[in-house]
């Protein structure tokens, strides 16, 4: 990541005042001593899912936009500021896959960044395994362009250019 695309460096003006004196405090912070505002530049949640067929394999899917738009990815997305991780979950499955849930249990956490419309956005993953009511007519949808099944041991962890999602597909090779 290129560090003049980190938060403390984008944001040149406090957003209370407008004041151009909103100066870096720390490594994820920045003040404006015009009007006392601190703003502090947090990870957002997002929520992936760990779907497995009947033989085992892992579901990835095909990232349909940028960033790295034809890439594999979980599934999965950004939690609305008005719902849970496990509701956000199940909200992307049925957006982008047209998906209902039949069983849910939280897997871990993993933090991540990544560049999007020239800011690093720093997220922290939470981690679902899901089972579906059924993996019959799964359609890519929304943000999407395929559903593909891997074993894990097959997955090309440079196909995949989230770090969460690297880290969460270590994990499960440890595991097994």
């Amino acid at each position: 990541m290129n560090s003049e695309n980190h938060p403390t460096e984008v944001f040149k003006f406090c957003p209370r005042c407008g004041s151009d004196k909103f100066t870096t405090s720390g490594p994820r912070s920045k003040h404006c001593p015009d009007c006392s505002f601190s703003y502090f530049f947090n990870a957002s949640a997002a929520a992936s899912a760990l779907i497995f067929d009947d033989e085992g394999r892992l579901m990835l899917t095909r990232r349909g936009i940028n960033p790295h738009k034809g890439k594999l990815d979980l599934p999965g997305g950004f939690v609305e500021h008005d719902e849970s991780a496990e509701e956000a979950i199940i909200r992307e499955l049925h957006e982008e896959l047209g998906a209902e849930v039949q069983d849910l249990k939280f897997y871990g956490t993993f933090p991540n960044q990544y560049e999007f419309s020239g800011i690093i956005v720093y997220t922290l993953d939470s981690t679902f395994i899901i089972k579906l009511k059924s993996l019959d007519n799964l359609h890519p949808q929304d943000d999407i362009t395929g559903i593909e099944f891997h074993k894990l041991e097959d997955i090309d962890l440079n196909d995949i250019p989230f770090r969460s999602i690297q880290n969460t597909i270590k994990k499960l090779r440890e595991n097994n």
